[in-house]
């Protein structure tokens, strides 16, 4: 089992930053995918970002604009967001997927960009 909490998330104004933490925590292996998603009610859930080892994927809405990282000591999983947009409002989740395939979500955190 896997444990993941987010944290970070808020209200903003567009063209802000904020920072999203995610702790994890029980059967972590080192090789392992982790990444942010988001969704909306009524769409579907979408990448942001996601890194494994040292490779980074971003969707084209948001690259140039945020940065996942991670501290393998601290187990966390970070996402940084600068020049933040309206449309960047939605619920983040944070994943953890294992060899096998395997989906891990934490609870969700909510940002909200006002314009």
């Amino acid at each position: 089992q896997v444990q993941l909490v987010e944290s970070g998330g808020g209200l903003v104004q567009a063209g802000g930053s904020l920072r999203l933490s995610c702790a994890a925590s029980g059967n972590i292996f080192r090789i392992n995918v982790m990444g942010w998603y988001r969704q909306n009610p009524g769409n579907q859930r979408e990448l942001v970002a996601a890194m494994s080892g040292g490779s980074t994927n971003y969707a084209d809405s948001v690259k140039g604009r945020f940065t996942i990282s991670r501290d393998a000591a601290k187990n966390t999983l970070y996402l940084q967001m600068n020049s933040l947009k309206p449309e960047d409002t939605a619920v983040y989740y944070c994943n953890y997927r294992t060899l096998f395939g395997h989906d891990y979500w934490g609870q969700g955190t909510q940002v909200t960009v006002s314009s």
